[in-house]
């Protein structure tokens, strides 16, 4: 039995030869629990890990319906990017025609981030 104690979570981590990379969010989008999957095969196969996914927002219609139609869709990136074993979500708002209705929107999203497990950051908008 070994009697020393780590003091964190981290000392116990270690290098790996794996090469974090950035997956599109496009090539994710509408994929099964199978693809996501295979995806992570392969992509562990040629030394690859999955660290972050990167998705463009765009929130151009003043539209509270159009809102939650992108909200939903970064939902489903969340989802897909934690199955996948990302650890990052990295969100690029290209356009926000309300920001006043995309604010609560995204923090809706980045909570549902965290909540899974992914740390999240947001380009172009602040949350604030």
């Amino acid at each position: 039995m070994s009697t020393s104690r780590r003091t964190s979570p981290i000392e116990g981590c270690r290098p790996t030869d794996s090469t974090p990379v950035t997956v599109d969010a496009d090539t994710i989008a509408d994929s099964s629990r199978e693809d996501l999957r295979t995806l992570a095969d392969d992509l562990a196969d040629e030394g690859y890990v999955p660290a972050e996914v990167a998705v463009d927002a765009a929130f151009d219609e003043d539209c509270s319906l159009a809102t939650q139609r992108e909200a939903d869709r970064l939902r489903e990136v969340v989802e897909n990017a934690s199955f996948l074993g990302a650890n990052r979500l990295t969100v690029d708002v290209r356009e926000a025609a309300a920001p006043e209705k995309v604010r609560p929107a995204l923090s809706a999203v980045a909570e549902r981030a965290r909540r899974d497990g992914l740390a999240i950051d947001v380009d172009g908008l602040s949350l604030n």
